[in-house]
């Protein structure tokens, strides 16, 4: 098999394992903030260890970086608490489809970071989010558990947009599973304060579960995206990443048993509908920008 065909493979493994970690927020029995500890604390051992074989450490280049790196791990511990929190409220396919509305967040808020105007294509695409997600809520009352679901899972993605736009602008020059490792470096001290005694007295099978979390479905994924990404274009891993929606849900439907209501079905298609868009239209307008751009 070539490189290419096998990184392809490879690449959709790895977005079924960042979907499966989304199962995780109703098998463990722990808060949001206790599982994202955990699941900082057992991927960054793991990473550590993948960085140290690769030749390379957690040392940065400047001062600059590592109040940069401080700044993504705090926005990143945010992120994942209010990731597994969407979850825990709603469900797993709920909570997974208003993650997704990030793409189109990332371009709504992209001119404060970079020099880009909104098209107005993009002001279509948030408005379809926006009819996606009315879709999925079925109250405007915040005493409803899918509802405030659906509006965390909405921030969690504002914050993953604004780490991702930052991490592409400060922090690209290091590799993805160093960058991931230093991150979760900062995540575990920021939540240690935060953890509750549930995590402290949890038995074997919580705490094998989130070993598992932590490693193949945190760190192996992000070690593996860097491998990929050696034979394929980013593009292609941006296209296949907005499988994640539907792996996951397929996984709770067969694992959990969850069963989706047509509304939440038709929202989610909306909401993917919109993300992949708005994936390709960013690589088109970078490859037009790349052609216009003077040869020095």
């Amino acid at each position: 098999m070539n490189p290419v065909k096998r990184s392809l493979i490879s690449l959709h493994f790895t977005v079924m394992l960042l979907g499966g970690t989304a199962l995780f927020s109703k098998l463990i029995p722990l808060s949001a903030t206790d599982i994202t500890f955990g699941r900082s604390l057992f991927g960054f051992i793991a990473l550590f260890i993948v960085v140290k074989l690769s030749g390379e450490s957690l040392k940065l280049n400047n001062k600059k970086d590592y109040f940069v790196g401080i700044g993504l791990g705090i926005i990143m511990a945010a992120h994942w608490v209010t990731y597994f929190a969407a979850m825990q409220y709603a469900s797993v396919s709920v909570g997974i489809i208003a993650l997704f509305t990030f793409p189109v967040i990332t371009v709504l808020i992209g001119p404060v970071f970079e020099k880009i105007r909104i098209s107005w294509q993009d002001i279509v695409s948030a408005l379809v989010v926006l009819v996606g997600i009315g879709f999925i809520v079925p109250s405007a009352s915040l005493t409803n558990d899918v509802t405030l679901g659906v509006i965390i899972g909405v921030f969690s993605a504002f914050l993953y947009a604004v780490r991702n736009l930052s991490h592409r602008k400060y922090f690209s020059h290091y590799s993805g599973y160093k960058a991931m490792a230093y991150q979760m470096m900062v995540i575990c001290p920021c939540l240690l304060f935060f953890v509750s005694d549930e995590f402290t007295s949890m038995n074997t099978k919580t705490a094998l579960m989130l070993i598992l979390l932590g490693t193949v479905f945190t760190a192996l994924p992000h070690t593996m995206v860097a491998n990929a990404l050696k034979h394929l274009r980013a593009k292609t891993f941006s296209l296949v990443a907005c499988m994640q929606p539907f792996y996951g849900v397929v996984f709770a439907i067969v694992l959990l048993n969850e069963s989706p209501t047509w509304q939440t079905l038709v929202g989610g298609l909306l909401v993917i509908s919109a993300a992949v868009y708005e994936t390709v239209n960013a690589h088109k307008e970078q490859k037009t920008l790349k052609e216009q751009t003077p040869n020095s």
